[in-house]
């Protein structure tokens, strides 16, 4: 009988773990769509990024209450998902808290698990009503209602059963132990493990027959761990694939200065030519170097951002804090950076089950980034000032790609706002954006 359970966790294992790799090459898939970019240079600091910002969460604490309480919810998913492995090991061989044999280091482990997993339930509750009941502005925005708000409480409530189940097991398993009950009491009589707050929870369980109890203690057991395994492949449909992406996102985060925007390659040649007095403009290519097609100037969808920008899409937590921090949301207008990679990030699953419908081929479906899902006043309502880009916890840059699906307007379709088209109509033919020629600059001197 004690196999059939092993080789049924073996199989229920497989099928989540498995399906959970299904997902990831998927994702991989999709960001891989992106165009490609080079962002292997000045590795060190590279590391230095990804340990200080999603290892050490030195953004989050910016704002002390959410981000203090974000950094209990992540320390405690990072420390007590260790005792997962030993639940694996259990689940296999058909032990009982197999790594005992630590005898007062593992005490002091379970004891911590328990205390972090108290410190969740308070952080995720205090989350909850946050989120539902405090009328928190960033929280109310347009983008997230319907799924984005049911998603961001489904974790919430994940949260909550895996640490009640977590600590129920214990408790159950404390009884058991106090019992003498076969499988769970150790040779010596003495409790295996620290139980500081389930056994708060352990008197619950009182007149309760040994029998009853291993019931309880094994459904905890089982729950929980299918729980973690429900949870793992849920990531994947959840804004919380953060918990993965955070750590290649900051790795690959642009380290160029905020205010530094990259040139397009194609332009910066066509300008060097123009700028050699040597060159000849009119020549033939040399004999065997191939024509570059140029390409498209700018991104109207996902395909035209490169892969990092992709990614980004899939890392936004979507806790609004550039949103937050937008002058142009913080006045009114439409824009709102976060919106921008939550559009991105939906257009791109778009294109991604477009692509599985049709057996691995992308057909046309007359739909694009731009318009579709942004439109061109979101757009030009940015004022660059790298204010989203500053405030994200994991280093993601909406500003790029609203300046790429800029570039595409101006550059492709020549459909820049009137303004903006007279003072770059004024730069190429009087040298200032003003409308007077350079000769007339001065007279204003004679006005008085």
């Amino acid at each position: 009988m004690q196999y059939v359970q092993n080789i049924i966790f073996l199989i229920v294992l497989v099928l989540g773990v498995g399906f959970f790799v299904k997902n990831i090459k998927k994702l991989l898939r999709n960001i891989n769509l992106g165009k490609d970019v080079d962002r292997s240079d000045n590795k060190p600091k590279r590391w230095r990024n990804m340990a200080k910002i999603a290892l050490g969460q030195y953004k989050m604490v910016k704002r002390p209450v959410s981000g203090i309480l974000h950094v209990v919810v992540y320390v405690g998913f990072i420390i007590i998902n260790i005792e997962v492995l030993e639940i694996i090991i259990d689940g296999l061989f058909g032990t009982h808290r197999i790594f005992s044999f630590l005898g007062g280091l593992y005490d002091f482990l379970i004891g911590s698990f328990e205390i972090l997993a108290f410190l969740v339930l308070v952080a995720v509750i205090i989350f909850w009503l946050r989120r539902n009941v405090m009328n928190i502005k960033r929280f109310l925005s347009p983008e997230l209602k319907g799924w984005p708000k049911s998603d961001g409480n489904i974790i919430l409530y994940f949260e909550v059963v895996l640490m009640g189940l977590f600590l129920t097991m214990n408790a159950a398993d404390l009884q058991l132990q106090m019992m003498g009950a076969d499988h769970y009491a150790s040779a010596d009589g003495s409790i295996t493990g620290a139980f500081p707050i389930s056994s708060f929870i352990a008197p619950l369980f009182d007149g309760m027959s040994i029998s009853a109890l291993v019931i309880v203690e094994r459904a905890a057991w089982w729950i929980h761990i299918v729980g973690i395994l429900i949870f793992l492949n849920y990531l994947y449909y959840s804004k919380h694939l953060h918990i993965l992406l955070a750590f290649p996102n900051t790795w690959y985060a642009k380290l160029k200065p905020q205010g530094e925007f990259d040139n397009l390659k194609a332009v910066t040649d066509e300008v060097m030519l123009m700028m050699d007095p040597d060159a000849d403009p009119f020549a033939a290519p040399a004999e065997g170097t191939e024509e570059v097609e140029v390409g498209k100037f700018g991104a109207s969808d996902v395909t035209d951002l490169n892969w990092v920008q992709l990614m980004n899409s899939y890392s936004c937590t979507e806790c609004g804090r550039c949103t937050s921090e937008c002058p142009a949301n913080q006045t009114g207008k439409k824009l709102s950076p976060r919106k921008i990679m939550m559009d991105t990030r939906d257009r791109l699953e778009e294109v991604g089950k477009n692509i599985d419908e049709n057996n691995g081929v992308f057909v046309m479906d007359n739909k694009q980034l731009l318009d579709d899902y942004i439109t061109k006043e979101e757009l030009w309502a940015c004022t660059t000032c790298n204010a989203c880009v500053e405030a994200c916890p994991i280093g993601i840059d909406p500003l790029s790609i609203i300046v790429d699906m800029r570039r595409y307007m101006v550059m492709e379709e020549s459909a820049a706002p009137t303004d903006l088209n007279n003072a770059m109509t004024n730069i190429e033919n009087n040298g200032a954006p003003w409308p007077f020629n350079q000769m007339d600059r001065g007279n204003w001197i004679n006005e008085a």
